[in-house]
């Protein structure tokens, strides 16, 4: 089975739950109602795409446990995935765009393109390991660099870390973050513990501004000092 033998929302389906895999680890299934609100559908439709999935032999769906990937579904959303990152890349460093217009972009334009053509894309950019937002772009064997899983959030006071992956479904956030300084290989430190779910994050020991605990959950970072 090839990927483009599948209809567009299941391609999203399966992208979605190799996301989750990537953050969360490949043990963890994701409940039912968190992959709906991810496809923005009802729970209904998803519990019935989910049951299509299953049939298919490309998921497996415990009630009360969750959805999670196998062996031909992993594979088939690993290429989705590969092929979204890679347009991000693309249209950031060819054609100009921002970081945060990118993902809707590439979301319409990665169910239409061709393995040939992604093939091209990566030599193209000299095979990049990274996308504009720091996740690791899966090689062509669908292998990929692991993602950190200690967010800002989990950062103690006073150790300085360095920002990896933000997630980049919100434009509004990205362009925030931005506005500060704030992009992937950027040294990070919270300045003192959060007040009323609110962090002071300095920028490379400068400058400092807000950012709400639930937004911070949103920044992978790696070595953390002192923590």
């Amino acid at each position: 089975m090839h990927v483009s033998d599948l209809p567009e929302r299941t391609q999203d389906y399966l992208k979605i739950l190799w996301n989750h895999e990537e953050k969360a680890g490949s043990d963890t299934a994701m409940p039912l109602g968190d992959l709906a609100k991810a496809a923005g559908q009802k729970l209904p439709t998803t519990s019935e795409a989910v049951k299509r999935l299953a049939a298919k032999g490309l998921v497996e769906h415990e009630r009360y446990f969750g959805v999670r990937l196998v062996e031909e579904g992993r594979e088939l959303a690993v290429a989705m995935v590969r092929r979204h990152r890679l347009l991000e890349t693309f249209l950031v460093r060819t054609l100009g765009y921002t970081w945060d217009e990118v993902h809707e972009e590439a979301e319409i334009l990665e169910h239409a393109t061709t393995d040939r053509f992604v093939e091209r894309i990566d030599a193209f950019l000299g095979a990049p390991v990274r996308d504009p937002h720091g996740d690791p772009i899966p090689a062509a064997d669908g292998t990929a660099e692991p993602l950190s899983r200690i967010t800002l959030a989990d950062v103690p006071p006073n150790s300085p870390v360095t920002m990896e992956q933000v997630n980049d479904a919100d434009g509004e956030f990205l362009r925030y973050l931005d506005k500060h300084g704030v992009r992937p290989g950027v040294r990070l430190t919270v300045v003192a513990p959060p007040v009323a779910g609110l962090l002071e994050v300095a920028v490379d020991d400068g400058a400092s501004f807000s950012l709400g605990e639930s937004a911070a959950r949103e920044i992978a970072v790696r070595d953390v000092e002192g923590g």
